[in-house]
């Protein structure tokens, strides 16, 4: 276990710790996952631990979290973003319709990654006839320090009780052995992460919400180093923003 004993000291000085930023070089062109994967390389998990988690993963099924599908109806809800105003999915879907994602936490470096990703492409949202939304199970004192420190026009909602995330059925309960990695080697303690205290996580989940109340698009995956292409999701958009033109 030296190599993780390593990966532990590097993560508590790098990315992988709490509040973690990826350095990585990629720029905020092309696909999310090449960035994603770079991000990986950067990062250097040791083969043990990534094995560990290809494993744990495999274990569970989508049942576990798998999010709502296409043709659901959304789930309305009322959180605060980072200056304490609240911010009603209803309201919002009045104007336009809603690409929503569900994130695990600033101290995530994917989760970061991502989060940047959409803001470069905030212009494309609204050409799309869409609007971004992101969601947090983490404070709006975390959600502000993220939304300074990558300069995010968008609005990140804090779930305090994780009511919409379990809504949205992304709430993940962790196993023993990745309670323990998260603890021990990623040094996340995902009690005082949460703002509930709790030793669960959001799997990672993107959604395009119409001003009908239905999913159009849903992506949800247990594997945090995977997400929705921003390319896909801005395709759906343009589809239902060109659809409510014709209603």
């Amino acid at each position: 276990m030296a190599d993780c004993r390593r990966h532990r000291r590097r993560c508590a000085r790098t990315s992988c710790a709490v509040g973690g930023e990826a350095r990585t070089g990629a720029a905020m062109t092309g696909k999310l996952k090449d960035q994603l994967d770079a991000l990986a390389t950067e990062l250097g998990t040791p083969q043990q631990v990534t094995d560990l988690i290809t494993r744990e993963l495999a274990a569970e099924t989508m049942a576990s979290a798998p999010g709502l599908r296409v043709g659901d109806e959304a789930p309305d809800f009322e959180l605060p973003d980072p200056t304490g105003r609240r911010v009603r999915l209803s309201t919002v879907l009045r104007q336009k319709p809603v690409a929503l994602s569900f994130y695990r936490g600033e101290w995530c470096p994917y989760c970061n990654l991502e989060l940047r990703a959409w803001q470069h492409r905030f212009d494309d949202v609204a050409a799309a006839g869409g609007q971004f939304l992101a969601i947090t199970p983490q404070r709006p004192s975390n959600a502000l320090s993220l939304t300074e420190r990558h300069a995010l026009k968008y609005p990140v909602l804090s779930d305090l009780d994780q009511e919409a995330i379990r809504a949205y059925r992304v709430r993940y309960d962790l196993p023993p052995t990745l309670k323990d990695l998260y603890a021990n080697t990623f040094a996340v303690d995902l009690t005082t992460q949460n703002a509930d205290g709790c030793w669960s996580l959001t799997v990672p989940a993107t959604f395009v919400i119409s001003e009908q109340h239905r999913v159009r698009f849903a992506y949800a995956h247990l594997d945090w180093r995977v997400r929705a292409e921003p390319a896909d999701v801005l395709a759906v958009l343009r589809e239902e923003a060109s659809l409510d033109k014709r209603r």
